[in-house]
């Protein structure tokens, strides 16, 4: 079973103060606009993540308005290359994905034949599951601990 992003900030090794000032707001980004990868299939892929996960490809046409994703936190953090996470594939990057319902999610995956780890313990951030794309790709689901009011 892959670590899960609890475990994986909690063996990170604290940073000091970063080397150089952080940009003005208006010069720092604001969110991901898009994650673009290679494929050896791009169709076959990009199926496969509409049909199990809902997420559709980029538009055909400027006037067509793309997937888009809840507001939420987002985590960005880059891991060394030697990191448990990674150990199991050769692949250098995994998706992580928020689901308000990671149970339905999950089951709806397996009722689709696909293998998902879901790791039995529950985090103060919340719970994770793991899979991998038809190419292997690594995926992390995390529904979020409910925030309080």
């Amino acid at each position: 079973m892959r670590p899960s992003l609890a475990s994986l900030f909690i063996s990170l090794p604290l940073l000091g103060a970063p080397a150089h000032a952080e940009p003005p707001a208006g010069a720092a980004v604001n969110g991901f606009g898009g994650f673009f990868f290679a494929a050896e299939d791009p169709e076959e892929l990009a199926k496969w993540y509409k049909d199990h996960l809902g997420i559709t490809r980029a538009p055909k046409s400027y006037d067509a308005i793309p997937w888009k994703q809840d507001a939420g936190p987002t985590v960005f953090e880059p891991f060394p290359t030697n990191f448990p996470a990674f150990k199991a594939s050769s692949k250098v990057f995994m998706l992580n994905f928020r689901t308000a319902d990671l149970d339905e999610l999950v089951k709806h995956l397996r009722t689709s034949g696909i293998t998902v780890d879901v790791d039995e313990t529950t985090y103060p951030n919340g719970r994770f599951a793991h899979l991998s794309d038809p190419e292997g790709n690594l995926i992390q689901l995390w529904e979020p601990t409910p925030t309080k009011p």
